[in-house]
């Protein structure tokens, strides 16, 4: 952890010279028209917006409170804007199974054995065609309560993401909201067969599901008296676990969709006519694109076949044009796939940058590895989805990550601004939200619980009681909360970051000498614009020098003969003088990074 020496060292490094709020923004910072730079705000629907704080693990609804569509106003949507976002992935939206009970609305009641805590997983959906009653004030109008969001949002110059989840659904899947005529999945089924084209699950025929048991959940809820969950025959689970008894760490709460491939028959393909299920996922794609929503976050989507994507997503882009794909893909090598053959627009990139700069701020790994990175994804880059964090990755002031927020300067400011990709944070980030706490089916992991309702402390402190004006945060709280207002700002409004060309300065100074493996170094370019991003990993201050290869100078049209100086654009008041051999020196404080601008 920083000491306390150390973080007022880097808070004056990078706000000593911070407008107020109320201050005019510099140009620098000023929003570009041209800019294409996408800044994503990931919240979790559920949790966002809710005020209760007692917090009691495996808490009911009643007692931990959840956040509502309504809870989203207009205080709060502005203030997320404040921060240099565009999309808002509203995560969870889709009806999934939770133990709430709906049931004098009509919503048929889960079974706690397939149901993950008492909120149950957003990723385990319920029925396609409705949004989750848990986040409406008045259930019967829950989806009107959804379009007015997406209208709230919208308005305020956001749009909106919602999440789709084509590999799997909750072992009790049954649609109450589908349009007249839609058939559900699974109601043609040939149940008889492990696998059919024309089926929409896989089966283990003449074999009953066997859900495990989780004694600390069920004893927990007080349900361990509860008949048995009755599947008969066992449908095959969501991550691919062809076995009627799936162990606690499997899916167990979900069941696969079958796209036409026989899975236990060396994956032979079955595309022609075109499955049942592909048809039927995509008009719910194309039912939720008719919602106004702006895109979809492709949960697990290299799951399913490229080839659906292939032919699904450019339907659905001829009833929306601007609608973009987003897939949570985690094999590189099928990157250009999802890309060039399955049309997706952007793409997670975890395994590779989000866990080299992992790596890098615990003081693992080298910087050269960035390079080698954006050199293998050189013609790709724009489409990678960079983060720090997730709903799925455990919080960076989490003991089981960084523990200090602030160690993640540089890895923020090198995931927003090392190319032309969109960047993305999860709420709470902004103000050091640790995850603490075993909320209930969610570990103590240093994760933000998916599973329980709960309350969200640092978060909480932000929302101050529905004003969102951050009034109950601490003073370093809301310095934090700055630094990501200002790099996000930063990144949709300079053309350089949105629009330019990039250039590794790191390789070349570490061969020469002039720094470590703890220092990063890049430029940015377009047109004028000419900027020079150092970030260092480094523990304590570290004098470093950082020169120009000739080639990176010529491409900047830089000349020997004339003088250059280079201004700090994250306030710190560093100024730089370059030699004529195009090289400068300063001094990088710990975990802290600098925008110079070669005037």
């Amino acid at each position: 952890m920083f000491t306390k020496v150390l973080r007022i060292c880097c808070f004056l490094l990078l706000f000593s010279s911070c407008s107020s709020p109320k201050e005019k923004i510099p140009d620098t910072m000023l929003f570009q028209p041209n800019s294409t730079k996408v800044v994503i705000y990931q919240m979790m629907t559920r949790l966002f917006g809710n005020q209760k704080t007692a917090n009691v693990p495996h808490g009911t609804i009643e007692q931990n409170g959840v956040g509502k569509f309504n809870d989203i106003n207009q205080a709060a949507l502005k203030a997320v804007k404040e921060l240099g976002v565009t999309h808002i992935w509203f995560t969870g939206i889709i009806e999934h199974g939770s133990l709430t009970d709906y049931s004098r609305f009509g919503i048929e009641k889960d079974h706690p054995t397939v149901i993950k805590g008492r909120a149950g997983s957003p990723y385990a959906i319920k029925d396609y065609y409705d949004v989750n009653p848990d986040l409406a004030v008045d259930v019967p109008s829950r989806m009107k309560e959804f379009e007015q969001l997406v209208e709230r949002t919208h308005n305020a110059g956001l749009k909106v993401i919602i999440d789709f989840v084509p590999n799997h659904v909750a072992r009790k899947y049954k649609s109450d909201a589908k349009p007249i005529g839609v058939k559900d999945l699974g109601e043609m089924d040939d149940v008889s067969v492990s696998f059919k084209p024309t089926n929409n699950f896989y089966y283990l025929p003449g074999q009953p599901f066997k859900a495990p048991i989780n004694y600390t959940f069920i004893n927990a809820i007080g349900a361990a008296t509860l008949s048995p969950f009755q599947e008969v025959p066992s449908k095959v689970t969501g991550n691919d676990q062809f076995t009627p008894a799936p162990s606690i760490n499997d899916w167990y709460e979900t069941v696969k969709l079958n796209y036409g491939v026989d899975i236990q028959h060396e994956r032979k393909t079955y595309f022609n006519p075109v499955p049942d299920t592909w048809i039927k996922m995509k008009d719910i794609l194309i039912y939720w694109a008719n919602k106004n929503v702006d895109g979809f976050r492709c949960d697990m989507a290299e799951m399913v076949p490229v080839e659906f994507w292939q032919w699904a997503i450019p339907q659905v882009k001829e009833v929306k044009p601007s609608i973009v794909f987003i897939a949570e893909i985690y094999n590189p090598a099928e990157y250009r796939n999802y890309v060039n053959t399955g049309g997706f627009d952007y793409l997670y990139d975890k395994v590779q940058l989000y866990d080299t700069l992992r790596n890098l701020m615990n003081q693992h790994s080298s910087t050269q590895d960035i390079a080698v990175i954006q050199s293998s994804l050189s013609d790709i880059n724009d489409h990678m989805v960079h983060f720090m964090e997730n709903h799925d990755e455990q919080r960076i002031a989490s003991r089981f990550f960084a523990t200090d927020p602030w160690k993640a300067i540089p890895a923020m400011v090198i995931s927003t601004l090392i190319d032309k990709g969109p960047i993305m944070i999860y709420f709470g980030q902004e103000v050091g939200e640790p995850g603490a706490a075993a909320e209930g089916f969610g570990a103590d992991d240093g994760r933000t619980t998916l599973f329980d309702y709960w309350g969200v402390p640092q978060h909480q402190k932000w929302m101050n009681g529905g004003t969102f004006d951050g009034g109950t945060l601490a003073e370093d709280q809301k310095q934090l909360r700055q630094f990501y207002g200002d790099i996000l700002t930063f990144a949709n409004a300079n053309k350089a970051i949105a629009n330019g060309d990039y250039y590794d300065l790191t390789a070349f100074n570490i061969q020469a000498g002039n720094i470590t493996h703890k220092i990063h170094a890049f430029v940015r370019h377009f047109e004028d614009e000419k900027l020079i991003i150092i970030s260092g990993f480094n523990d304590k201050t570290l004098p470093i020098k950082i020169q120009l290869p000739a080639q990176v100078a010529k491409r900047l049209q830089l000349n020997s003969e004339e003088a250059y100086i280079g201004r700090d654009l994250l306030r710190s008041g560093t100024e730089i003088g370059f030699s004529r051999d195009f090289s400068f020196e300063v001094d990088v404080p710990a975990f802290s990074s600098y925008i110079f601008k070669i005037k």
